[in-house]
């Protein structure tokens, strides 16, 4: 495993971190136990959770996921750097959601709670919320890190114009500052290369990628067709967005010329895709994420890969229009 600080700050992380969304629905706690273990075991040290987690689930399962990584966290918890989110909607009131002072505060302490420990490492916003003035949350975030509750902050699936307000906003202020980005990457989504990824560099903001696997298309088991069963494409509340992203016939054709550099190379699809996140000097870290440990095999080797350029070449040229996306992405 490879490590790296995160942003400018001295934080150090692994490379490839766990995102846990898919604990206490699509896994149980026994597999994600498991999962946790086995990663952890390979030099894995960034674990990566949101208080709305299990994703695809309702307001009867939020929490479940923070829970059962707090019934593991004892003993491990000075090994591991621990990342959570806030914003969704996890209560059946207006203000259960949301970037609000009273929000924020609120869903931390229940966040600290569930994961069974008195900090978090990173705290982050699942979202922009557009209806909250940005002083407002900034301020609150602030005295979230003075407390000692958390250490950094960081901001997930923030356009780039608004995370520049708020990086501006926090100097003028002198307020903690959001040391990380968390957007979405991988061969099949590559719209950040062009503002938020240029941004974070000058910045000297880390970048945490999320579906480094595009939802699990790039894992080439999927055919066109009805999504198949069991998985993000047909799990709950997320089946129609993760459709929306990725289950069309361009992407599907775009798989298949990827599938074909990938058995030109010897390499698995799932390892050179997550290899090629990695190779970009931007990310930080990508994160993997499993439903079942056997799933681990071919996403933690990418940790050892090596891009050659040359292939990196081929495979921005193949996926070069996903640069620029349309409005169902």
């Amino acid at each position: 495993m490879q490590y790296t600080r995160l942003g400018n700050t001295g934080l150090t992380v692994s490379r490839l971190g766990i995102g846990t969304m898919t604990f206490g629905l699509q896994s149980d706690e026994a597999t994600a136990r498991d999962i946790l273990d086995r990663v952890v075991d390979a030099g894995v040290t960034f674990i990566d959770t949101a208080d709305v987690y299990p994703i695809g689930g309702s307001l009867e399962t939020v929490g479940r996921t923070e829970e059962i990584i707090g019934r593991w966290l004892p003993g491990r918890r000075d090994n591991i750097i621990l990342a959570t989110k806030a914003v969704a909607k996890v209560g059946p009131h207006p203000w259960n959601q949301g970037a609000s002072r009273k929000h924020l505060l609120k869903a931390l302490d229940d966040s600290l709670r569930r994961l069974n420990t008195d900090y978090v490492d990173l705290y982050q916003l699942h979202s922009d919320d557009a209806e909250t003035p940005l002083d407002e949350t900034l301020e609150a975030l602030d005295s979230l890190v003075r407390t000692g509750k958390v250490r950094y902050i960081g901001v997930s699936n923030f356009l780039a114009y608004r995370l520049a307000l708020a990086l501006g906003r926090s100097d003028v202020r002198q307020l903690s500052r959001f040391i990380s980005v968390q957007p979405r990457y991988s061969l099949l989504f590559r719209e950040i290369e062009r503002e938020l990824l240029p941004l974070a560099a000058e910045q000297d903001i880390g970048v945490i990628v999320y579906n480094p696997l595009a939802g699990g298309l790039l894992s080439g088991k999927h055919r066109l067709g009805d999504p198949t069963p069991g998985t993000r494409f047909t799990l709950g509340s997320i089946a129609g967005r993760y459709q929306a992203r990725y289950w069309h016939e361009r992407e599907f054709n775009t798989l298949e010329a990827l599938k074909g550099l990938a058995n030109e190379h010897a390499i698995d699809l799932v390892t050179l895709s997550i290899a090629w996140v990695l190779a970009n000097p931007q990310v930080s870290t990508a994160l993997i994420g499993a439903s079942r440990p056997e799933q681990l095999q071919q996403t933690l080797a990418a940790a050892d890969l090596a891009l050659d350029p040359q292939l990196k070449a081929r495979l921005d040229e193949v996926t070069h229009d996903y640069r620029f996306g349309d409005a169902v992405r």
